[in-house]
């Protein structure tokens, strides 16, 4: 039976990237100084840069329009055509990036069957090649933190510390697709210069979680982040004010990093009213962030269109299953209606 709710205002949990940018950013964008950064004379993003670097524990930042583009100038930063790229089945440069790893790079990737997207030190040095001529030659591991299709899961200190130890003894590099690291960040307390000294290459999210409008960020040393912005120039990325852009990317880091742990407790708060529906199956100790999974009896279709009926905006992410990710923009009267959706489907 079709349950509808009153109140047909719509409620996005399609992604954490449907926010708009709130009156307090725009101002910030208003008031930014800006330049022509293909001179390298924005002095608004020339700080964003270095402030986000020292963070993480790299010696310096580019600012890009995309992950996309900032995993693949970080791809083709560590690698040679014909090397090998190890990573998990469910990862974003394996599944959303448009084969772009072997068209600019040409580099093959190696997915692994992990947990939740996350993959096993064990499993990884299995994977590691050997030098023949005949063979691949592995030369990155990359981690995704958290993971898309893994559901929000992130990898602990000490595992982070263990890829290292495995990279260093292979003489590979180590990569951080951290798209979402910061709600790892958030919600395990962990410092970003702990986790960032890890890695060779990271690449962070600025329109994912912290509500920008745009915008993404490589960090490596500074010898890699000076080819890769005549890369980015190749590629299109290069641009002119972009102070712009890296103010509201700014204003986000410094206003709506604290409230990530909201969003990863309400995917939880609904994945337990989820768990208490006999139409759904979902594991509760399942979801650690704000990405949030469960399946459906039948088609996910035809419960999103339900959903959509009441208001509510998810996304299908695969036959049976469907995801919802929270964002700061999802005010409490939304929430409560939406596990008051869940609290009465099904029921007449």
């Amino acid at each position: 039976m079709r349950t509808k709710l009153k109140n047909m205002e719509k409620i996005d949990l399609r992604s954490d990237t449907v926010t708009r940018p709130t009156p307090e950013m725009l101002q910030a964008m208003v008031a930014a100084e800006t330049g022509d950064d293909v001179f390298k004379e924005d002095p608004t993003v020339n700080a964003f840069e270095e402030r986000v670097a020292a963070m993480f524990g790299q010696e310096a930042g580019l600012f890009v329009p995309s992950g996309v583009m900032s995993n693949q100038l970080c791809v083709f930063e560590l690698t040679s055509p014909g090397d090998e790229i190890i990573l998990e089945e469910k990862a974003h440069i394996f599944n959303y990036e448009a084969s772009s790893a072997a068209m600019i790079s040409g580099v093959q990737l190696r997915p692994l069957k992990g947990v939740h997207g996350l993959l096993s030190p064990e499993d990884v040095e299995a994977a590691v090649r050997t030098t023949n001529d005949w063979d691949p030659h592995t030369r990155v591991i990359a981690l995704e933190n958290t993971t898309n299709k893994g559901g929000g899961a992130f990898y602990s200190l000490d595992t982070i510390k263990e890829m290292r130890e495995i990279a260093d003894r292979h003489k590979l590099f180590l990569h951080l697709d951290g798209a979402r690291i910061w709600n790892a960040l958030a919600e395990a307390g962990y410092d970003a210069e702990t986790i960032g000294r890890n890695f060779d290459t990271i690449s962070v999210c600025f329109s994912k979680g912290l509500g920008a409008p745009v915008g993404s960020m490589m960090l490596s040393t500074r010898e890699r982040i000076t080819r890769a912005r005549r890369t980015r120039k190749m590629l299109g990325g290069g641009m002119r004010q972009i102070g712009l852009l890296a103010a509201a990317a700014e204003y986000a880091l410094d206003h709506h990093f604290k409230k990530l742990k909201i969003d990863n407790l309400r995917s939880k708060q609904l994945a337990k009213v989820i768990s208490e529906n006999p139409h759904f199956t979902v594991e509760p100790d399942s979801v650690f962030t704000n990405i949030l999974l469960f399946d459906t009896p039948g088609p996910a279709s035809e419960v999103l269109e339900i959903l959509d009926e009441n208001g509510i905006m998810m996304t299908a992410f695969g036959p049976q299953t469907i995801r919802a990710v929270f964002h700061f923009q999802i005010s409490d009267e939304q929430f409560d209606r939406v596990c008051s959706f869940f609290e009465f489907y099904g029921k007449s």
